[in-house]
């Protein structure tokens, strides 16, 4: 690494002078939809660590939203997109071939929970690999309906903004949305109205009456889930519930897809989240993680449902582009050949308790939770579970000020994410997460 690894603050405040004369630009020339988490440009990143343009060093616990899990330019991931990039950039692998793409899709069909034959697409971005999950879902049942679950997040285009659970910002202003999407209860253990004990029966049973009775099972393309909800808040299913649906949707013949976006490529420790269920979903949707920083997606699924679709029905100009194949490859070599998937479990047992530590019946934090290196912290009003949206934003910008990224997220916006980089020095991890137990304590 050519940029030290540290947490370095060099200006008065953050964000800094140039920073600050950037954005003032940025607001000029951008549009206003497009928001922003911390106002600071970046010019170097590696490891756990963002340089901004004023030099200041800043501990990274976001991975562009869990996307830099190797770092922000990992060696492996530099040097392949560099051969590619020399090579090629860019001929659509539906007009031309390349290898690229073919080895991309053997490694995530390797990779993938489940030994039955598998094949993959691969695509640009999230939202466009959960669009072809349902189309592909639809074309091998010859059914409409789409079932999805509260809280969930699975995209900003129309199929999966209507989706996605959370209006504002997400569907604001954005209808009509697209038709047959329905919803059922997110098992949502610390908010499950009987008791978190409750959460997985009850939430099946709901889930089964729903697509029985509301919707006909016989009309039901796909059930879509993700394994932990990630922008709505970290949201970890109480144990056995993925399962059941899972067994609810081959009894009659519905499509399982697994939005492993956030969750995929070692992120939870395991390389898929949905692996510590011991499902095996028909069809998952990976991005993020993916294409080492580069804009990559793919759907992997069984071959019989992946071949349904006709050729040319999918597809895109950009969908596999070399460039980021390349990136992929370096991000699964560094995943595999260091442990990456360990490492994640390393940071649970190292970040997890210190965290839970917050919780109290006086605390503003009222749960923590997640897996592997995707954890959160739950902020409410002491002595109640009301949502405290106002004491997460506090929290975050103190973290901010103080030269540590942290993300804000949860349908209430009371929740704090942890997304750091799996190949963050453990010292510099446990740097971030001091400034962000003194910055709770300091509003506590």
């Amino acid at each position: 690494m050519s940029i030290p690894e540290q947490r370095r603050i060099v200006t008065t405040v953050i964000p800094g002078p140039k920073s600050v004369k950037l954005h003032e630009r940025r607001r000029a020339e951008i549009a206003d939809g497009l928001g922003t988490t911390m106002p600071v440009f970046i010019d170097r990143a590696g490891g756990g660590v963002l340089v901004d343009v004023d030099g200041n060093h800043i501990i990274d616990l976001a991975s562009g939203i869990a996307v830099t899990s190797v770092g922000a330019s990992h060696p492996a991931v530099v040097r392949r997109l560099t051969e590619q990039a020399e090579r090629f950039t860019h001929t659509c692998f539906l007009v031309t071939e390349y290898d690229g793409f073919v080895d991309v899709a053997a490694a995530l069909n390797r990779l993938t929970p489940g030994d039955h034959a598998k094949k993959t697409a691969l695509f640009s971005t999230g939202a466009e690999a959960v669009e072809n999950a349902i189309k592909i879902a639809r074309t091998a049942t010859g059914r409409p309906a789409v079932v999805v679950l509260g809280h969930a997040y699975h995209g900003r285009t129309l199929l999966t903004m209507s989706m996605t659970a959370k209006n504002v910002p997400y569907k604001q202003g954005f209808g009509p949305f697209a038709p047959e999407i329905y919803r059922a209860p997110s098992p949502y253990p610390y908010r499950w109205p009987s008791g978190p004990e409750n959460a997985a029966a009850e939430g099946l049973e709901a889930l089964r009456e729903i697509v029985t009775t509301q919707i006909g099972a016989n009309n039901v393309a796909a059930i879509v889930a993700e394994p932990i909800q990630g922008e709505g808040g970290f949201i970890v299913p109480p144990p056995g519930y993925l399962k059941g649906v899972q067994e609810f949707a081959n009894e009659h013949g519905i499509v399982f897809v697994a939005d492993e976006i956030q969750t995929g490529l070692a992120r939870t420790g395991a390389m898929f989240a949905c692996e510590h269920e011991g499902v095996v979903p028909d069809l998952i949707t990976t991005a993020k993680a993916l294409g080492g920083g580069l804009p990559l997606a793919a759907v992997t699924g069984r071959a019989d449902l992946m071949d349904a679709v006709p050729a040319g029905g999918l597809g895109g100009t950009y969908a596999g582009n070399p460039v980021a194949c390349a990136a992929a490859l370096g991000a699964i070599e560094a995943i595999e050949s260091e442990g990456l998937v360990d490492r994640a479990r390393e940071i649970e047992r190292r970040v997890l308790p210190r965290l839970a530590a917050l919780v109290g019946p006086d605390s503003v934090v009222g749960e923590v939770r997640g897996r592997g290196a995707m954890l959160a912290l739950e902020f409410v009003r002491p002595g109640t579970r009301r949502p405290a949206p106002d004491v997460a934003r506090a929290v975050v910008a103190r973290c901010h000020e103080a030269g540590v990224l942290t993300l804000q997220c949860g349908t209430f916006g009371n929740v704090i994410r942890l997304l750091p980089p799996l190949v963050i020095p453990m010292e510099l991890l446990d740097e971030g997460v001091d400034v962000l137990v003194e910055a709770v304590r300091s509003i506590r």
